[in-house]
């Protein structure tokens, strides 16, 4: 028996538009994963909390503020603080081609930027975070 993939969706800083963090949010439970929505304004730390109480297999953040090197970075860290870095963090937003790379060597697993097809979202997180048994 396996439990569903479970994922925190998540707004850090201070950006107020979260609608393609919303969408995403629906798509992916419409493709059976559970799903928990943070809302807006999250701090950093907040974020890995709830991923850690809510045995989350993936964080994905939502940032079009351009604090997403920052942002991203803090993420990370935290996880490692915590020992969870079996967390996957990915993650989207107005984020430059040439800092892809770079959040990538971060530890970042994937980075999805606009236009993206919410299809190729889903089937990378169900690909990726695949359902593991029931604990």
């Amino acid at each position: 028996m396996t439990a569903p993939i479970r994922v925190v969706i998540a707004k850090p800083g201070l950006d107020g538009h979260d609608r393609g963090a919303k969408v995403v949010a629906r798509a992916l439970r419409d493709a059976g994963v559970e799903v928990v929505y943070t809302g807006l304004h999250q701090t950093p730390r907040r974020i890995v909390d709830t991923a850690i109480q809510e045995d989350a297999d993936g964080i994905g953040l939502s940032v079009l503020s351009g604090a997403h090197m920052t942002l991203f970075a803090e993420v990370l860290g935290l996880l490692d603080e915590a020992d969870a870095r079996d967390i996957t963090v990915f993650g989207g937003g107005i984020i430059p081609e040439a800092d892809i790379p770079l959040l990538r060597e971060m530890g970042v697993a994937a980075v999805f930027t606009p236009g993206c097809p919410t299809p190729d979202i889903t089937r990378w997180v169900t690909d990726r975070l695949a359902p593991r048994p029931v604990r």
